[in-house]
């Protein structure tokens, strides 16, 4: 998979190839100009050469940030989730907390976030195409949901709240898929929808003792 370069955090200045720090501004109206042509002409259509005259940048500029259009339009897409609030769940010191905690910062989609869930859908279908831009998005788009709701069970077992030998390997697909498919039925996943994932399917499932098995006590909740 080629590389780019992908932001850990949102303070991070992109670099050109010679390590000399990039204006921000013109990074951002590049990845903003990457977004617009996408929603108007669709992944496949969509050439460097157009994404560098809506950003009014030369061509070469894009390619010592980013080796492809497909990196290029990963980074967008990336930048665009992350503006809508952060992805990592806060540990509130119970399952049910972080939950509650989880659905507080979900971003609520508007008109204008809802345009931009149907250009990606594009993207899911260009993908099965490009190799390149499918990698790319599992690792930085889908990735990240995966972990954080991974992290947010994980903490929940080391309390004893998750019943000894349930397997959650499959519960954060399981929710990614719930969500993908309201996607395709071109709905978006808003908070109600979350909330009723996570607490009539996830909190069940997982707190729910394996027969046989011998329910743990769960740890008490550390004081704050």
């Amino acid at each position: 998979m080629s590389q780019t370069n992908r932001p850990s955090d949102g303070n991070r200045q992109p670099r050109s190839s010679g390590g000399r720090p990039l204006d921000s501004s013109r990074h951002a109206a590049i990845l903003k100009a990457a977004l617009e042509g996408l929603a108007e002409r669709g992944y496949d259509l969509l050439t460097m050469d157009e994404i560098a005259a809506r950003a009014h940048a030369g061509k070469g500029a894009l390619y010592r940030r980013w080796p492809s259009k497909a990196a290029l339009v990963a980074d967008a897409v990336l930048a665009w989730r992350d503006e809508l609030g952060p992805v990592t769940v806060p540990d509130t010191g119970s399952l049910s907390g972080d939950i509650d905690a989880m659905l507080e910062i979900l971003p609520d989609f508007g008109h204008r976030e809802q345009q931009q869930v149907a250009v990606l859908l594009g993207l899911v279908t260009a993908a099965r195409r490009d190799p390149e831009l499918g990698a790319l998005l599992s690792s930085l788009i889908v990735e990240r949901p995966r972990q954080a709701v991974a992290q947010m069970l994980e903490r929940a077992a080391a309390r004893g709240e998750v019943s000894d030998g349930r397997d959650l390997s499959l519960v954060p697909d399981l929710v990614i898929a719930m969500s993908s498919m309201r996607f395709l039925l071109g709905e978006t996943p808003d908070r109600d929808f979350v909330r009723r994932v996570f607490q009539e399917l996830v909190y069940p499932l997982v707190t729910t003792p394996v027969a046989g098995r011998t329910p743990r006590a769960p740890r008490a909740r550390r004081a704050r």
